[in-house]
């Protein structure tokens, strides 16, 4: 499903490809999430996608806690990966491009819709990253998102920090580009490697 919302569509995108592009040794593998696994970013990606649709409408969040993934998928990944996608994408289907305030599940728990749609975006986005990293695919994200996410994430990334929701900061270098600026921002690593 799409929304008028771009960046969460591209976002959306970047998520679903790169779950489709893991192979079925590669669940296993270490993550630049440090201590997870790529089955555990999927489950805590998709977790927090429900977790943002719940915000919006009130309805069911994740089965589990996305900041304690088990590991453990019965379901088919991108089938996984799909229903979370379309929850998201379905609860920001109705809320207003012009909402000045809409419940998310991040601090301070209430956003105006550009920057909350920011927020499940930056969240699908990185962790399509850390996916396709772990996994030898070809980088997701693209010049546009990342110069869109980077504002976002400089807004709500700072209180997430202490959380343990995010690293610290990475020094940012002269030649990087808009991805490698926001990964650094987040505390990743663009050259990253297992």
């Amino acid at each position: 499903m799409t929304t008028e919302w771009q960046l969460l569509n591209e976002a959306h995108d970047a998520l679903r490809k790169a779950v489709a592009g893991v192979g079925a040794d590669q669940w296993g593998l270490a993550t630049p999430c440090e201590h997870w696994t790529v089955t555990q970013v999927l489950q805590h990606a998709a977790g927090d996608q429900l977790g943002f649709a719940a915000a919006i409408t009130g309805g069911d969040g994740p089965d589990e806690n996305p900041f304690a993934p088990s590991g453990n998928l019965t379901a088919d990944p991108s089938e996984h990966a799909e229903a979370a996608i379309r929850a998201a994408a379905e609860a920001w289907g109705t809320v207003a491009p012009d909402a000045a305030e809409v419940a998310v599940p991040v601090p301070p728990n209430l956003l105006d819709a550009a920057t909350g749609v920011g927020a499940c975006a930056l969240d699908a986005a990185v962790h399509a990253w850390d996916i396709a990293r772990a996994t030898g695919q070809d980088q997701p994200l693209t010049a546009w998102a990342a110069g869109e996410l980077l504002p976002v994430a400089e807004r709500i990334v700072e209180p997430l920090r202490a959380y343990g929701a995010y690293a610290p900061a990475l020094e940012p270098r002269p030649v990087d580009d808009e991805v490698a600026a926001l990964l650094r921002y987040l505390g990743r690593d663009p050259e990253w490697a297992a």
